[in-house]
């Protein structure tokens, strides 16, 4: 159930990235497109979250923690951004999915088999294909980047906010998930029922770094083209995180070292997808096969199926 809610979760961040080329395509810009997500989507993850399940409960530690995880989401866009403006797309957001192999290593080594983490020789093997796949997959024709030491310090930025971003949503299902040892790590638990409002307070955070920075920058409202289209993106958005929320929460020891890099390498695949279908750009599906052999090495549990 995991794998396939991380699949879906994939999905629809490659609509939201459509959306976002169509309001750029249309004349607006990614900061605008970005404010007005952010902002719907705390709207969908007050639906899907309290409002679904009935659960209004407030959690101080869940609003800290959801608030904390929406400013490195909205550090990592910001900086992101700027990685593009300065640098080669492709190298770019090679880097950035690159850094869905490392939260499960990183889980591993903080928490371990107690906890739900495992990380067998395949996973790691399974994930070098991937990281290979994926630069494979985006490397751009280009060999230059412009400011080169900008490039690297906001892709650098971009690449380890989106680790702690990831490693956060794992760490609070720990939280919520009752029966675990004692651990410094883990210095207290909530009942699940409490948990409700880290989506929303997620975006929250997200929403006002971001118009923070939209201010500062921009300082001007939104136009009709970006609210448009981000109304759109933010539905997918919200849904999609909700969806990989629920992923970690759910994923087994097994699925949880290589949930992320499926999440990375099925918005890569579907990103292609649209862009040859709708721009006659050139998909590497050399590339993308391996990162499927990847998955395909990274998620069998070979132990079992050679004894």
């Amino acid at each position: 159930m995991a794998i396939i809610l991380a699949f879906s979760a994939a999905f629809l961040c490659a609509i939201n990235n459509l959306f976002l080329r169509k309001s750029i395509d249309a004349g607006g810009s990614s900061k605008g497109f970005l404010v007005t997500a952010m902002s719907f989507a705390f709207a969908v993850a007050v639906y899907l979250g309290p409002v679904r399940t009935g659960f209004f409960a407030w959690s101080n530690a869940i609003a800290l923690i959801g608030l904390v995880a929406g400013l490195l989401l909205g550090v990592m866009m910001w900086s992101l951004g700027k990685a593009l403006e300065k640098g080669p797309a492709g190298l770019t957001i090679a880097y950035l999915n690159a850094s869905n192999i490392v939260p499960a290593i990183f889980m591993m080594l903080l928490f371990g088999v107690a906890y739900g983490y495992t990380y067998a020789w395949w996973n790691a093997f399974g994930s070098a294909l991937v990281i290979i796949g994926l630069f494979w997959a985006v490397w751009q024709t280009s060999k230059t980047v412009k400011s080169q030491s900008f490039w690297l310090v906001f892709a650098t930025i971009s690449f380890f906010t989106h680790v702690l971003f990831l490693m956060l949503i794992q760490w609070r299902a720990l939280v919520i998930r009752p029966g675990l040892p004692e651990s410094l790590l883990l210095p207290f638990t909530i009942d699940a029922t409490h948990s409700e409002w880290f989506m929303p307070m997620l975006f929250v955070g997200a929403t006002l770094f971001l118009l923070y920075r939209y201010k500062i920058e921009e300082n001007k409202s939104p136009n009709r083209v970006e609210v448009s289209f981000g109304l759109v993106g933010g539905a997918c958005n919200g849904t999609g995180t909700y969806l990989l929320i629920r992923a970690a929460q759910l994923a087994s020891p097994w699925e949880s070292a290589m949930l992320f890099p499926l999440y990375a390498v099925g918005i890569v695949l579907i990103c292609n997808i649209w862009g040859k279908v709708l721009y006659k750009e050139q998909v590497h599906w050399k590339a993308m096969s391996l990162c499927s052999m990847g998955l395909f090495v990274g998620t069998v549990d070979w132990s079992s199926m050679l004894r």
